[in-house]
């Protein structure tokens, strides 16, 4: 049996041990003497190396502390067995949730009863609803009637693959990326209640041996952490689209539909919700909206200083380490066009990956900037986005039946997709609203 991997934070101690023993092991010789000039500087050496490790023990220790209190608050957070597809996230299997609905014995079982695998207008169509672990991002859902007989509508996207309507689709979706930047976890409850953190007060400091048994003689200074309860509601975030019964018998359009449809509506609302949600209503709390969070206002002619300043802003009085910069596109055009005097760009030109391309083009600041058009232009985000936690209560689910209106003497069947989030900032100065110059 192979040995059990150590965590970083067991390895980082497992060092800090080590430079420590061989401190002790310069040092303990000499004892009742001076050290040697070699010993000292060996000593030194093996200290220097033992306090680095010990600073990065504790580090690891907070962050591991940090991750299960948040798995404590979210009932699951980030957890393990899916992963992502060029279209999105997926089962472990690698399915999609188009793929995943289409292969559930709630489809098999309504297609079952069309002979043929046509539907007529005296099938009936029920079905329970199918869902899935996690949404998939693609494209805003319209109820406009989709067919399969019509060459302007469902019937000129049938094809005998499983690709489905994804090539006509795909430049309408918008690309979606706050969901994979803040913490994903889940709840059971229609609310969620966290603890946020207000304000972080640090006396630390040198304190002298005690001389006296009274007085303020060796007394340690008190720190305090402000922290207040915020209970979020959970919120149903839903739309459907009317097909006809004959468009229901491709299973490679039904597919598509949903992963590049209808998922993809969902998807976009939260995008927009977790920064611009104004929490009155059904809205979530967005980021926007959260009390605490830091401003920074603009410095005139100074696009790059005005960045650079927010992420100071972020480390200072959020005493957090930023993880990205959110922008709206033709902001992040703005950066992609600054050059110098000579005109010579910043960020590569026209040649080069921009800059709001996370991974191919430059970062800025040491910071990868994404575009996101939940943002309203002329404002930017700078955080540390771990610290904004999406809860899904129910994750995407999709329900079809032709028992609405008068659906059933029309030939026609409503597919409904929904779920049911929370969204929680648990350190609004952790993050900073930017006013762009």
């Amino acid at each position: 049996m192979s040995a059990p991997t150590l965590n970083r934070a067991d390895r980082l101690r497992d060092e800090f041990e080590s430079h420590l023993k061989a401190a002790r092991d310069i040092a303990e010789p000499a004892v009742d003497r001076d050290f040697t000039d070699d010993e000292r500087t060996r000593l030194t050496d093996a200290m220097g190396k033992a306090k680095e490790a010990k600073t990065a023990w504790d580090a690891a220790k907070s962050d591991d502390r940090t991750r299960a209190a948040m798995r404590e608050l979210g009932d699951g957070l980030g957890e393990p067995g899916i992963k992502r597809t060029p279209s999105g996230l997926a089962l472990p299997s690698g399915q999609s949730i188009g793929q995943h609905f289409v292969g559930s014995e709630a489809y098999k079982t309504v297609l079952a009863t069309a002979p043929g695998g046509h539907f007529t207008k005296d099938h009936r169509v029920e079905a329970r609803p199918v869902g899935y672990e996690r949404l998939l991002p693609n494209s805003r859902g319209q109820k406009t009637l989709v067919t399969g007989l019509s060459d302007t509508s469902g019937g000129a996207f049938v094809q005998s693959d499983w690709l489905g309507m994804q090539v006509g689709l795909t430049p309408f979706m918008r690309p979606l990326m706050l969901r994979d930047l803040v913490t994903n976890g889940t709840t059971t409850s229609d609310t969620v209640e966290y603890m946020r953190v207000t304000g972080i007060t640090s006396n630390a400091a040198p304190v002298a041996e005690a001389t006296a048994t009274t007085g303020a003689s060796g007394e340690k200074p008190e720190s305090a952490l402000a922290t207040a309860k915020v209970t979020t509601p959970v919120r149903t975030i839903a739309h459907w689209i009317p097909i006809t019964k004959r468009a229901m018998s491709d299973a490679s359009q039904i597919l598509t539909l949903i992963d590049q449809f209808l998922l993809f509506g969902l998807e976009e609302v939260v995008d927009d919700q977790m920064i611009a949600g104004d929490g009155t209503g059904e809205n979530l709390e967005g980021l926007a909206t959260v009390s605490g969070v830091q401003a920074q206002s603009a410095i005139t002619g100074n696009l790059l200083g005005t960045l650079r300043q927010a992420k100071t802003k972020v480390r200072l009085g959020g005493r957090a380490r930023p993880s990205a910069y959110i922008m709206h596109p033709t902001d992040v055009e703005a950066l992609d066009v600054l050059a110098d005097n000579e005109n010579r760009f910043y960020f590569g030109g026209p040649g080069s990956s921009s800059v709001g391309q996370a991974g191919d083009g430059p970062t800025l600041w040491g910071l990868p900037v994404l575009e996101s058009e939940a943002l309203t232009a002329g404002t930017a985000y700078v955080g540390d986005w771990s610290k904004a936690v999406l809860w899904d209560r129910e994750q995407a689910a999709i329900t079809m039946s032709d028992s609405h209106l008068g659906f059933f003497t029309r030939n026609m069947v409503a597919i409904l997709a929904e779920l049911r989030v929370a969204f929680g900032v648990l350190q609004p100065t952790a993050f900073v609203e930017i006013t762009l110059p």
